[in-house]
């Protein structure tokens, strides 16, 4: 009876202390996140855009965001709401937010413990035997390495997570220069609109004046060649300035009635100092995104290559649960006499039945290869990480430099136009009109500054462009996600040598 008790008690402790454990093991485990590991990155768009950005889940999330696009699209768009629309409804976004969600559950599965692996067998002997036997197999080493898995895993994650908030950055970026590009574009057709109407003017005059022996046949063509000329850099401005809304339109998500959006009539007055960066390259290098990921990728690898090295001389490491249960069926044969006198047989079948329990350890033997191979491997990928890791940063520390430099100079160049060139082509023009009336400078010197006021406007509007794309240029360079920083002043030769070409 007491014996019967301890054996209770001892299987009653053995099950207990096996639930302990595998509680232990499995509580480790990552599980989903709620909000499927989108925390950080709303909290990098409120921090970095000051927007907010959206995971479209269900019918109620897509009617949500669908009013709040509406609502953004009433008035004249602006920069700003711009880019909240297309952090709201572009779709490659939000797939880069779904490609997170599969990177979590990945993440949870990479994180369990391997699974156990049974087998059963059974085996009849004549009959007569009977043998079934039951394996349990359990990966030990898996189970051993499982904590520094799992902090890989997570590290993953944690990357995935750093694409995502790239992904936001990067759509933000190209959707703020792709509005200043078509605002500058509507600004420019406004322009050569109301130019195009003065030289159809001039046009006609140079006829009439023609017709009465005025003008020669030189000046004529001349005034004619400049309406033409008028005519063609409008029907390209026109094309850019469609071109550049559908781009638009396409990183906000627009399509149908959505495309009729209203863009303002010029661009924003840019402000009269520029900002100071006194450490623009620490800056980049504290908060540039992909720089941080690449630091991440460092420390993972340098998980991985310890991984490596501590079972460098353990390939395979499994313990096998054997139960073996075997029945043997036996007759036995007795003579008994009876009265009579008489021999009687008597047979009486029996079952004996045996079991054996134990466990085995199988692992393979290092002859061949103590491993060094791959701790070799690991140990040149690490290293390869680190310098291309250390190129980087001397990459970004460039980059913000680079971006710095031209945000001032777009601005510099700029304010040239705005307070220095437009004022004094405004005053050369009203004092040759002053002088065409008084009838002390004729009418090729009044047309040929004309032209000239046309080239700096239109100089102007791409010079205030520049600096906006530069602006863009300069936020993407301190936080990432940007794309190739624009030229400064890159279409300002094009427009230049169009606008002298028609005084030709």
């Amino acid at each position: 009876m007491n014996r019967n008790v301890g054996r209770k008690a001892r299987r009653t402790y053995q099950v207990r202390s096996m639930s302990v454990a595998l509680t232990l093991l499995l509580g480790g485990c990552a599980s989903f996140s709620p909000d499927q590991g989108m925390a950080p990155i709303e909290a990098a768009a409120t921090e970095a855009l000051g927007k907010n950005v959206v995971k479209i889940r269900n019918a109620d999330d897509a009617r949500d965001v669908k009013a709040r696009v509406a609502a953004l699209l009433a008035g004249s768009l602006t920069a700003d709401a711009a880019v909240q629309i297309a952090l709201l409804n572009n779709r490659a976004l939000q797939a880069a937010f779904n490609d997170l969600g599969v990177s979590e559950a990945q993440m949870v599965e990479a994180t369990l413990p391997p699974s156990p692996t049974l087998s059963l067998s059974r085996l009849v002997v004549s009959g007569a035997v009977l043998e079934i036997e039951r394996q349990v197999l359990q990966n030990i080493l898996g189970l051993l390495t499982l904590p520094r898995r799992r902090e890989i895993a997570e590290d993953r994650f944690r990357q995935a997570q750093m694409r995502a908030i790239e992904a936001v950055l990067r759509t933000a970026a190209d959707t703020r220069r792709t509005y200043y590009r078509a605002v500058a574009a509507g600004q420019g057709v406004i322009f050569l609109k109301q130019t195009q109407r003065a030289a159809e003017a001039l046009s006609d005059l140079a006829k009439q004046l023609g017709e009465t022996g005025a003008m020669g046949k030189l000046s004529q063509a001349r005034e004619h060649a400049f309406y033409a000329d008028v005519s063609r850099q409008l029907a390209v401005a026109r094309l850019r300035h469609r071109t550049e809304r559908e781009q638009l339109a396409r990183l906000m998500g627009l399509w149908g009635r959505d495309l009729g959006f209203k863009l303002p009539d010029q661009l924003p007055k840019f402000p009269a100092r520029p900002r100071r960066m006194e450490d623009v390259e620490r800056e980049a290098v504290q908060r540039r995104i992909d720089l941080q990921m690449a630091r991440l990728e460092l420390e993972i690898l340098a998980k991985s290559y310890g991984l490596t090295r501590a079972t460098r001389f353990i390939n395979v490491l499994e313990v096998r649960g054997i139960s073996i249960t075997e029945w043997s069926r036996i007759t036995e044969v007795d003579y008994e006499l009876q009265p009579g006198p008489t021999l009687v047989k008597t047979v009486s079948p029996e079952t004996e039945k045996e079991r054996w329990k134990g466990i085995e350890l199988e692992f393979q033997i290092p002859i061949y290869d103590f491993g060094e191979a791959r701790t070799r491997g690991a140990s040149e990928t690490y290293l390869a990480a680190a310098n291309r890791f250390a190129d980087k940063a001397i990459a970004v520390r460039a980059d913000a430099r680079v971006a710095y430099q031209s945000y001032r100079g777009a601005h510099d160049i700029a304010r040239v136009y705005r307070d220095k060139l437009l004022p004094l082509r405004k005053t050369i023009s009203e004092e040759m009109l002053l002088q065409y009336n008084g009838m002390l400078a004729d009418l090729f010197e009044l047309l040929q500054d004309y032209r000239v006021r046309i080239q700096s406007n239109l100089e102007t509007i791409t010079a205030e462009r520049d600096f906006w794309l530069a602006n863009v240029d300069l936020k993407s360079a301190v936080l990432g996600g940007g794309g190739a920083p624009a030229a400064v002043g890159g279409e300002g030769g094009a427009q230049m040598a169009a606008a002298e070409g028609a005084g030709h």
